[in-house]
């Protein structure tokens, strides 16, 4: 079977928003797919992120990446924030988010990027395996902190 990575656009919004969907239910958000399409219509239109879709040979939507710019002060240059990483169930094993990560490495090298940098729970064991395999470092010199302004 042959997997290929694009990158998105509006052309692919529906399948991109639908994997989005599906991606926030894994992260126990409840589903609402007219949020998730539109805020991924509101990334493409702004260009504030680059989204890589995965899909087979016959065009079915298996995965996708977004990342986000961002920008180093202390090394003064360009770091992409991968916020996003998702495969459905039935893509998993098959080198899907491996092919994403691949092409968001590409990506950040075409663009001038010192590097990637993301996040994960610290019980997603299998997506911590994957980001070592492809030569990913644990952080562990500084903390993430969170202020929710929603909750103040």
């Amino acid at each position: 079977m042959t997997i290929k990575a694009l990158r998105a656009d509006t052309a692919q919004l529906d399948a991109v928003a639908q994997l989005f969907d599906a991606y926030r239910g894994f992260y126990e958000q409840p589903s609402n797919l007219a949020q998730s399409r539109a805020f991924i219509a509101e990334r493409m239109a702004a260009g504030e992120s680059a989204i890589f879709l995965a899909q087979d040979e016959h065009g079915e939507a298996l995965g996708f990446v977004q990342l986000y710019p961002t920008f180093s002060s202390i090394d003064a240059h360009r770091t992409w924030l991968l916020s996003d990483l998702f495969t459905t169930p039935a893509a998993r094993g098959r080198g899907v988010g491996r092919l994403l990560m691949n092409t968001a490495r590409a990506f950040a090298l075409e663009t001038g990027a010192k590097g990637l940098v993301l996040e994960t729970a610290t019980d997603n064991f299998t997506a911590q395996g994957l980001y070592e395999s492809l030569g990913y470092v644990r952080d562990t010199g500084y903390y993430t902190y969170m202020l929710d302004l929603r909750e103040s």
